[in-house]
């Protein structure tokens, strides 16, 4: 079974160390090592990790939008808030991010790895959050104000980054995933990963459908120019 590849996105370094540390002991897990001094979607884009331990101060605006906009562009990969202390209106903008999960940074090394493990499997442990009566009330009343609109909105299919659209426009041309990994110089292994990402996105059936949403939509000619 292949590992799953985690990157600790934390402006900390003895933190990213000491997370870094603890992660490299588990035999079914891969620390991807992460810059801060780099952009943190580029570092994502390049290697698409399974999971990101986002442990920026989730207090700030920027820490929560960071999340958010993982979630939405990179749907693959599953992002786990680490807050110094969540409460709950924490918890609350934290299952608005769809994160998969939420961690006190204090949490115990067990919980970690099993958080993770369970995050690469599918699960939302932070759906237990909603046992907590504040946070439940707060989901409630968030649906109910959905509820009330009487315009039924289209969904909107999230952007494709950069990279997609050039793999997008690669299949447009007749490419094969193998084909466009030569192309590009990646793996074929990294080729499925975003096809995947764009058929989840538009909410295509195949690629064939993907192309032609992106075509009818306009974003594979905005994206594609160079």
């Amino acid at each position: 079974m292949d590992k799953t590849r985690v990157m600790i996105i934390d402006e900390q370094e003895f933190f990213r160390a000491g997370v870094n540390q603890l992660l490299s002991q588990q035999p079914d897990l891969e620390v991807v090592e992460y810059d801060p001094s780099k952009d943190p979607f580029e570092l994502i884009e390049a290697n698409l990790p399974d999971v990101a331990l986002l442990g920026s101060d989730l207090a700030t605006l920027s820490g929560m939008e960071l999340g958010r906009k993982i979630t939405r562009l990179y749907p693959n990969t599953k992002v786990i808030m680490l807050s110094p202390n969540p409460n709950d209106e924490e918890l609350f903008e934290i299952i608005k991010t769809a994160a998969v999960a939420c961690l006190n940074k204090k949490a115990s090394a067990e919980e970690l790895v099993s958080t993770i493990r369970r995050a690469r499997n599918g699960e939302y442990p932070i759906n237990e959050s909603l046992a907590r009566p504040t946070v439940a009330k707060q989901v409630l009343k968030q649906f109910q104000d959905i509820a009330s609109i009487s315009k039924v909105m289209e969904a909107v299919a999230a952007p494709l980054t950069k990279r997609e659209a050039q793999i997008l426009n690669y299949i447009a041309q007749g490419n094969s995933n193998k084909q466009i990994a030569y192309i590009l110089d990646i793996s074929e292994q990294t080729i499925k990963n975003h096809v995947s990402s764009i058929l989840r996105k538009l909410n295509a059936n195949d690629r064939a459908h993907a192309v032609a949403l992106a075509m009818r939509n306009g974003w594979l000619l905005a994206e594609g120019k160079s």
